[in-house]
């Protein structure tokens, strides 16, 4: 779930808002596809419960996920296909934002970009942070809350149970 604090995070009640509303509910059963790679990625997900994997396409594991992660952020920035896939390694329920209803608030709103992308580019820094120390042999770096993550953390998982609240209250109506 730490990953997603770092978007959740930077966002206000009204972007968690306009992300309920903008997404949509996927539901996946263990082993089914979410990415493929090579296939364009239309949507931004927010796992909110089951796990994921990442693989290359000679199956290697290269990240699990789990409630909170964030999936399709790299597709989303570059505009280009994946190269890997990305499958439940157990049922799983995401929120899915399509990529035309983000850019269009983009669009509408600079204030909700510049948190957007903020968020995006801290999420992404962590990634590198981290794959970087695990490659180097530089101990627990993608272990530990940065200082920044310490002082958001309480709103960011506050941000998260809503996002998931909303999505049930949504998908029941």
């Amino acid at each position: 779930m730490r990953k997603s604090l770092y978007i959740l995070g930077d966002l206000s009640e009204e972007d968690i808002l306009f992300l309920a509303k903008a997404g949509n509910i996927v539901e996946l059963g263990d082993g089914e596809n979410l990415i493929k790679a090579g296939v364009d990625v239309n949507a931004l997900y927010f796992l909110t419960s089951g796990a994921m994997a990442v693989r290359l396409s000679n199956g290697t594991v290269v990240a699990n996920l789990g409630i909170g992660d964030v999936v399709g952020e790299m597709s989303f920035v570059e505009k280009q296909p994946p190269n890997v896939d990305v499958s439940a390694t157990e049922s799983c329920r995401l929120l899915a934002v399509p990529r035309d209803a983000i850019e269009a608030e983009l669009k509408a709103s600079p204030a909700f970009a510049g948190r957007f992308y903020k968020a995006l580019a801290t999420f992404l820094s962590d990634r590198l942070r981290t794959t970087t120390s695990s490659l180097t042999g530089g101990g627990s770096v993608g272990e530990e809350l940065d200082e920044r993550l310490l002082d958001i953390v309480h709103v960011a998982g506050d941000r998260m149970l809503r996002l998931i609240h909303l999505m049930d209250r949504e998908g029941a109506t």
